[in-house]
C-alpha cells in the first residue's frame, strides 16, 4: 500500500515539473551583435551578383493576403522564370535576374522560400504551402495539450507556435544567413513595429539598431512575424540591445533631424530610427503583421533601395553605378472593399467594424505608396542623369559619336502592377478579390490564381515595354 503511494506521489511529481516547465516556456531571443559591420551582414549591397547584370535592378514586391496572395505571387515567379531575354550577349530567365524580393504576410512566404530553395520552389513549394491547409495545422498545434500550457506562458504566445511549425514543416530551421549563402536575390520580409505603426524590414540594417545579428535568425519568426494578424495571432518580439555595439547613426538620418524642412517623410523615417536607439525606453520591440504600415512591401523595397538618404551615393554605395533599368515588379493581391453594410440600417457590429476600420487604411495606404513610388522614381531620375558623369574627362567627339546618346543620363525606371484589377472580365476580378485571406483555398482556387498571375504579367504594357528596351 506504501509502495503505491509512492508511487502516486512520484507520478503527481513529476506531473507538476512538467507543467512548470512547461508554462514556463520562451520565445527564442535573436542574437546579440559586439560589433557593427556596415560592409558585412545580410544587407541589399552584399549578395553577389556574379549571374546578373549589373545594367538591370530587378525588385519584386508580394503583397499580403495569405495563401491568396502566396499564390499570385508564385505564378508571377513562374512567369519570369518561363520568360528568356538577352543580356551581354547571354540569354537567361528574367527570374534569374531578380536583386531582391520584398515580401509582406502571405507573399512572404512564397519570396523567403524562394530566398532559400531558389528553383526548388517549383518543385514542392505547392505541396508543402499552397496546397497544405495551414489554418486547419495550426488550430490542431493550438489545441494540443502540450501546447495549452506552453501558451499559458507570458513568454510564448500563438506567433511563436506558428513560428515553429513553419519551421519545421515549411523552411526546415533556416536563418537570413542561409538565404545569403545562396547566391541570389536578398529577401526583405516586412513586419510593422506595433508600438511605432511604421513598417520593419528584417534586414541588418534594420538590425544594426538593436546590435543584434539578423544573419543568425530564424526565417520563420520573421515569417511569423509578418503575418501575425492582430487579435488572431500574438506579436513576435525581438530583444534590443542598442548602445552596445558601436552603432554611428547615418549621416542621412542625422541630416534629416537638422534639416526637417527638406523632407518631412525622411525626417519621420530618422526620428522611428533613432527610437530603437534608446534600448532603456525600448527595451523589447513587438512586431505584428506587415500590412497595416505597408501591405505592399514597397516602402520596405524603397528604403532599403536608398540607404544613403539619396539614390545616386546609394547606387554607389552598392557597386550599383552601371544600372540602366530599375524595374520594380509589384504583385497585389488587395480584396475587393465590401459595400454590403452600406444597405444595412441596423448597427454594425464590432466585428463588422473591426473588418472595415482593418481593411479601410490597407487600401488607400496602398494608393499612396504607390504614389510615393512614382514621385521618388521621377526624382531619382533626375538625380542619376544629374550625377552619374559629373567629374567625368568628356569624350572627344569621333569616341562620343560611338556611343548610345546621353550615356550618363541613360536611366530608365518601370513600375509593373500585377493585380485582380487588370483582368478585363468583371467575373474573374470579383471571384478573386472576394477569396478569403486565410491560410487554406481549394486546390482549383491556387491554380486560378497561378494563372492569373502568369496572363496579368504578360499582357502588361509596362512588361512588355521592358521586354522591347531589353531586346
Amino acid at each position: 500500500m506504501e509502495k503505491r503511494k509512492i508511487h502516486r506521489l512520484f507520478w503527481f511529481g513529476f506531473f507538476l515539473a512538467a507543467l512548470f516547465s512547461l508554462s514556463c516556456a520562451h520565445y527564442p531571443p535573436n542574437h546579440f551583435l559586439t560589433e557593427v559591420s556596415p560592409e558585412g551582414g545580410y544587407r541589399l549591397k552584399n549578395p553577389e551578383r556574379i549571374d546578373r547584370s549589373d545594367e538591370l535592378l530587378l525588385v519584386l514586391t508580394f503583397s499580403g493576403g495569405g495563401t491568396r496572395a502566396a499564390a499570385l505571387a508564385y505564378g508571377v515567379m513562374e512567369q519570369l522564370a518561363q520568360t528568356e531575354i538577352t543580356l551581354g550577349g547571354r540569354k537567361r530567365s528574367l527570374l534569374d535576374e531578380v536583386d531582391a524580393i520584398s515580401g509582406v504576410s502571405g507573399g512572404s512566404f512564397t519570396a523567403a522560400y524562394y530566398g532559400l530553395f531558389g528553383r526548388r520552389i517549383f518543385e514542392d513549394f505547392e505541396t508543402r504551402f499552397l496546397k497544405k491547409n495551414i489554418q486547419k495545422d495550426l488550430v490542431l498545434e493550438g489545441i494540443d495539450l502540450g501546447n495549452w500550457f506552453r501558451l499559458s506562458s507570458s513568454n510564448f504566445g500563438r506567433s511563436d507556435l506558428a513560428a515553429e511549425y513553419y519551421d519545421k514543416n515549411i523552411f526546415d530551421g533556416k536563418t537570413f544567413g542561409d538565404i545569403l549563402s545562396q547566391g541570389g536575390p536578398l529577401i526583405l520580409i516586412n513586419a510593422t513595429d506595433l508600438v511605432l505603426g511604421s513598417h520593419f524590414t528584417f534586414s541588418q540594417d534594420m538590425f544594426d539598431l538593436l546590435c543584434s545579428d539578423v544573419s543568425r535568425y530564424s526565417v520563420s519568426r520573421a515569417v511569423a512575424a509578418s503575418s501575425a494578424v492582430p487579435g488572431l495571432l500574438t506579436p513576435i518580439t525581438l530583444y534590443n540591445y542598442a548602445g552596445t555595439c558601436n552603432y554611428e547613426p547615418a549621416p542621412w538620418m542625422k541630416k534629416a533631424l537638422e534639416e526637417p524642412a527638406a523632407s518631412r517623410r525622411r525626417t519621420q523615417l530618422a526620428q522611428n530610427y533613432y527610437s530603437y536607439l534608446d534600448s532603456k525606453k525600448r527595451p523589447y520591440i513587438h512586431l505584428v503583421d506587415g500590412g497595416p504600415s505597408d501591405n505592399l512591401g514597397l516602402r520596405g523595397a524603397i528604403d532599403r533601395l536608398n540607404p544613403m538618404g539619396d539614390i545616386w551615393p546609394s547606387l554607389q554605395y552598392m557597386r550599383w553605378e552601371n544600372t540602366r533599368k530599375v524595374v520594380f515588379i509589384l504583385v497585389n493581391a488587395e480584396k475587393e472593399t465590401d459595400s454590403g453594410s452600406d444597405q444595412l440600417e441596423r448597427t454594425l457590429t464590432s466585428g463588422q467594424v473591426l473588418k472595415y476600420i482593418t481593411n479601410i487604411p490597407i487600401t488607400r495606404f496602398n494608393f499612396e505608396t504607390i504614389e510615393l513610388f512614382k514621385e521618388n522614381a521621377r526624382r531619382w531620375i533626375e538625380e542619376i542623369r544629374s550625377q552619374r558623369c559629373v567629374g567625368k574627362k568628356p569624350e572627344s567627339p569621333a569616341v562620343a559619336a560611338e556611343q548610345k546618346p546621353d550615356p550618363c543620363g541613360d536611366i530608365e525606371f518601370y513600375l509593373i502592377e500585377v493585380d485582380f484589377d487588370s483582368l478585363t472580365e468583371k467575373g474573374e476580378r470579383s471571384y478573386f478579390k472576394n477569396l478569403p485571406t486565410s491560410f487554406h483555398l481549394s486546390f482549383e482556387a491556387v491554380d486560378l490564381l497561378r494563372a492569373a498571375g502568369r496572363r496579368v504579367l504578360i499582357h502588361s504594357p509596362e512588361f512588355q515595354r521592358l521586354l522591347r528596351d531589353l531586346e
